[in-house]
């Protein structure tokens, strides 16, 4: 009973593993969805935005971007036109 014991535990790790890794996946794509969403309102697509943030050197991260589309949309549409003037 030992070995199989063994490896189920073996088993259940290569799942933890492999389910970590998807879950960081699956997030960041609903990120990503959000911020698209958020973008289109605002007249801009998620693909020119993130390059405009890159080129006005703004370095956020996709969730916090999302979280602040979602909790406080102002913002985000003050982000989106500093973004759009750092053309």
């Amino acid at each position: 009973m030992y070995r199989m014991a063994k490896e189920t535990v073996q088993r259940a790790m290569v799942f933890a593993t492999r389910d970590r890794k998807k879950r960081r996946r699956n997030y960041r794509s609903l990120w990503i969805v959000r911020l698209n969403a958020a973008c289109r309102e605002q007249g801009i697509s998620y693909s020119k935005f993130i390059a405009m943030l890159k080129k006005a050197k703004i370095q956020l991260d996709r969730k916090s971007i999302s979280e602040l589309a979602i909790q406080d949309p102002e913002s985000f549409k003050q982000l989106v036109e500093i973004v759009k003037q750092a053309k």
